[in-house]
Order: structure tokens, then C-alpha cells, then sequence
């Protein structure tokens, strides 16, 4: 699956009626695309020549001739046989599944939501991220649910490299974190739906404070990124509510992970001796093996 194809598919909620028809147009006939004029995929969409421009523009395109070349490169670029746009690679909680199904099918859904957020990634944005972390007087993470794991999961990480970094799972600290942040911090801010509101509260006074702010979210146009500094992306559909966080919860930490190892990557020196440092004093407390 394209980079474009992943982006169509995660931000295709938020997209406009006319939009959303663009879209499953799309996704179903990529191959037409390369084959026909604005006008004509207008008539078989049964749509307007307006919604496949402004669809492009949704995507970060000037227009669907700059939409038409990149996929063509992507497409080019692709080792692997192309999959069916609309095939089940995420799959919700059922009762008809035996566990073996189910185990390949969350296999499945992982992997997929791995690769989805790889294709996503912008290493220029990654890099830069890690850089002001790095400069920063502190680094606060923010997350509620199960992007509160993730946020304690990154928290851990850059605690081993010695980094000022904290992270709680209650709001109330959350918001304190967020109310005493100055111009020389970075606020990282994690949510999946990138709408949750307790998470919105406080990149909003982070952003009132001055701090650097970089959000985690899936893509599309939703109120967190339209607030911060960087947006980092993440491509996870869950099938229905009931699935809950499973491959969202696994692109999240894939991203994390990436953007730990940038850090670490651009501050090696300091960082190989943190990480010594942090191993020999955890060392004293394993069992001796046999």
C-alpha cells in the first residue's frame, strides 16, 4: 500500500461527503487515475472536478497532477504486489473467531499498522523533533488511556539517557506540567483520535506558555495537529470501538521507539554513557543464572 493510499484511509473521517466519495473512489481504482482526466474520474465518481481537487489538496497536494506523479513514484517504488485497498487487515472482536484466527489476525493488524506509520514517517521532521528535545531545558509528555502507556513507555526510555523528562497518568499533573512550561521546554502530546479533549486542554496551555509542542496522532486534519509545532503520524484503524487500542497502541510505540532512537542517535556520546550508567545500576538486581 502507498504512502497516499495510508494517508487517504486515515484521514478519510474527517474528509467532506463529496470528499469521502473522492476517496473510496480512489482507494478502489487507484490504477484509473494514471488513465483518465480530472474530468472523466469526476463523471465515474459521480462527483466534481472541484472535490478531486480539493480531495488532493486534503492530502498536502498542490492539485491531482502533483497527487497523480507521487503515486505513480510510490507505486514504482514498491517491491512488493500490490494488496487490495479494501481488504480486511484489521479485523474487530467477534465471536465466531477461533483462537488461531484471531492470533493471525492481530499478527496481521500489527504488522500492517507498523509498516503503515513507516511509510508515513518524515525523517527530516524526526530529526529536527530530536534536536529540540535534545536542547530543551525539559521534555513533559501528555496522554490519557491508553496513550498514557505509551507516554509512560517513552518517559522510561528517555529517563535511561538522562534526559529532564516526566510524565503522570493524572490529569491534574498533566495540567500542572502544561501550566508551568516556558519557551525553552518541549511538550509532547499523544492521542490516537487526535481529538481527546483532556489532551487538547493541555497542548492548549502549552502552546499559551511558549513550549515547543509535538503532537502523536493518526493522520488527517484534526484539532491537535492544527495546534502544534510538529506533527508526527501514526496509520492504525481499529475496526469498531470494541477492538479498543491494539494496533493504534502498537504504531504509537513504534514511533516512539524511532523518535527515542533519533535522540539517543544525535547525542551518542552522551547518551552510550547514560545508558552504561543506567545499566550497571540495574544490573546488582538480576537473578544469576545457573
Amino acid at each position: 500500500m502507498t504512502n497516499i493510499e495510508v494517508r487517504t484511509r486515515g484521514m478519510y473521517a474527517g474528509l467532506s461527503p463529496a470528499e469521502k466519495k473522492v476517496a473510496a473512489y480512489f482507494l478502489a481504482q487507484v490504477d484509473n487515475v494514471f488513465h483518465m482526466p480530472i474530468a472523466a474520474l469526476a463523471l465515474e465518481s459521480d462527483t466534481s472536478q472541484v472535490a478531486w481537487v480539493r480531495f488532493s489538496k486534503s492530502l498536502g497536494f498542490s492539485g491531482l497532477k502533483s497527487l497523480k506523479k507521487q503515486l505513480f513514484s510510490e507505486l514504482n517504488a514498491q517491491q512488493d504486489s500490490k494488496q487490495n485497498p479494501q481488504e480486511a487487515l484489521y479485523a474487530d472482536i467477534t465471536g465466531s473467531t477461533t483462537v488461531e484466527q484471531m492470533a493471525k489476525t492481530i499478527k496481521s493488524g500489527s504488522i500492517q499498522a507498523i509498516e503503515d506509520t513507516m511509510s508515513l514517517l518524515s525523517p527530516d521532521t524526526i530529526q529536527e523533533v530530536a534536536g529540540k528535545m535534545i536542547r530543551a531545558d525539559s521534555v513533559k509528555l501528555f496522554g490519557v488511556g491508553a496513550s498514557a502507556l505509551v507516554a509512560e513507555d517513552m518517559c522510561d526510555k528517555l529517563l535511561r539517557i538522562g534526559m529532564n523528562v516526566a510524565h503522570s497518568r493524572d490529569f491534574h499533573i498533566q495540567l500542572t506540567y502544561a501550566a508551568n512550561l516556558t519557551s525553552q521546554d518541549v511538550a509532547i502530546f499523544i492521542s490516537n483520535s487526535g481529538a481527546t479533549k483532556e489532551v487538547l486542554e493541555t497542548l492548549k496551555i502549552a502552546k499559551e506558555c511558549g513550549a515547543t509542542t509535538i503532537t502523536i496522532t493518526k493522520f488527517g486534519r484534526l484539532p491537535m495537529t492544527a495546534l502544534a509545532d510538529y506533527a508526527l503520524y501514526t496509520s492504525c484503524p481499529e475496526v469498531y470501538r470494541r477492538s479498543g487500542a491494539m494496533s493504534s497502541r502498537i504504531a504509537q510505540l513504534t514511533l516512539i521507539d524511532v523518535l527515542y532512537t533519533a535522540v539517543a542517535h544525535l547525542d551518542y556520546e552522551r547518551a552510550k554513557i547514560r545508558l552504561e550508567n543506567s545499566y550497571n545500576s540495574c544490573k546488582p538486581h538480576r537473578v544469576a543464572s545457573e
